[in-house]
Formats: C-alpha cells, structure tokens, sequence
C-alpha cells in the first residue's frame, strides 16, 4: 500500500500531505476545499437562486450555485443544476409578474381617463 508523499507549501516550503486543503504551518490555501452538499447549504443555494432575480446586481457575485455547477463532484453538480433552474425560472416568474403589473396598471390609467371623459 502507498504511503502519501508529502509535498511543500509553496510559501513556507513546509512539508503538507496530499489531502492537506490548507499549511497548516502558515494558512495558505493549497487547493480549494470541495463544496458542501448539506441540506443546509442546499436551502441557502436554492432560496438564493429564487430570490436572485428581486436583487439581481446586489447579490450576483455572491452566488454560488455557478461554483457547484462547474464542480467534479456529481452531488454539487447536481445542486448546481437545480439552482441554476431555479434562477431561470423565478426570472422568468418576475418578467412575467412586471408585464402583467404593467399592463394591469395601464388599463386602469386608461378606464380612470375614459371615466374622467365620460366615454
């Protein structure tokens, strides 16, 4: 059986093993460390994937469900795809809301000024 072979930190040149994901002698990150597939993690990707679209250019940077979608991990990718779903279809959900909002407020303009003109 193998043995792992230690590497180095490429800062402190200090000996780090394979699965290592940070040095632990100086905190540099080595490789980044897989993503959580809790149900925790996965309600915070798919309530923020629903409500993206009400705070579009606030939150976009921090939305994660991109990072799933491109991960090895079949799990994240998975829940990348759901969340990517998600934002696609609740941004379809609120064009949809502002049309028929619009519309809706239009009509009544134009019935408050045909009343008003006695038509």
């Amino acid at each position: 059986m193998p043995q792992d072979v230690p590497g180095t930190c490429p800062v402190c040149h200090q000996p780090v093993l394979p699965e290592y994901y940070f040095c632990p002698n100086c905190g540099k990150e080595l490789h980044p460390p897989p993503l959580s597939i809790s149900p925790g993690a996965q309600a915070k990707i798919y309530l923020h994937s629903i409500i993206l679209p009400f705070l579009a250019f606030i939150t976009v940077s921090k939305w994660q469900g991109y990072r799933y979608f491109k991960s090895d991990d079949e799990g994240a990718k998975q829940i990348g795809v759901i969340a990517i779903s998600l934002l696609v279809l609740s941004t379809l959900l609120l064009c949809w809301l502002a049309y028929v909002w619009t519309e809706d407020a239009i009509q009544s303009s134009v019935n408050s000024i045909n009343a008003d003109l006695g038509m």
